[in-house]
């Protein structure tokens, strides 16, 4: 079974390899969580039959599941995770966690952005009394500089 932790502040994906991982700031343990509110031996996480267990391990600011604090529980996918001050999702399964809709941010060139506000703009049924946004004007400055050799001159 393949389990991961996707931390909410945008963070790399933590992999869960072995069956049973400790948890803490310790140095010797399996996932260390190098934080001053993780205590040196955190936690317990356990993978079993399609489900995640964790155990708390007496810390000092607490595990918690979807906001509640426990000192033992199953964790399925998608649940929430916090050791101490620190929140993941939970992914139990095959392949890569999926992307949750208000986790992404999407990159637009100038023109697909001038296209969006465009259509924006064009729409009859925008009831929300915002001011009409100006057409999109295009910038003279590159959107990524060149290498300044100015100072390799002198």
């Amino acid at each position: 079974m393949r389990a991961q932790l996707i931390p909410l502040d945008g963070g790399p994906p933590l992999e869960l390899t072995k069956d049973l991982t400790l948890v803490g700031r310790k140095e010797d343990c399996d996932l260390r969580l190098d934080h001053k509110s993780v205590s040196k031996q955190h936690c317990v996480l356990v993978k079993s039959d399609g489900v995640l267990l964790v155990r708390d391990l007496g810390s000092t600011n607490g595990t918690r599941v979807n906001g509640q604090r426990v000192r033992r529980a199953a964790l399925i996918q998608n649940e929430q995770l916090s050791i101490a001050g620190l929140k993941f999702r939970v992914h139990i399964g095959p392949g890569k966690a999926p992307v949750m809709p208000d986790e992404c941010t999407q990159q637009l060139s100038a023109p697909e952005f001038a296209e969006m506000v465009d259509a924006k703009a064009g729409r009859s049924d925008d009831s929300s009394g915002e001011i009409a946004l100006e057409p999109v004007r295009h910038n003279a400055l590159p959107d990524a500089y060149p290498n300044d050799n100015r100072a390799a001159k002198k």
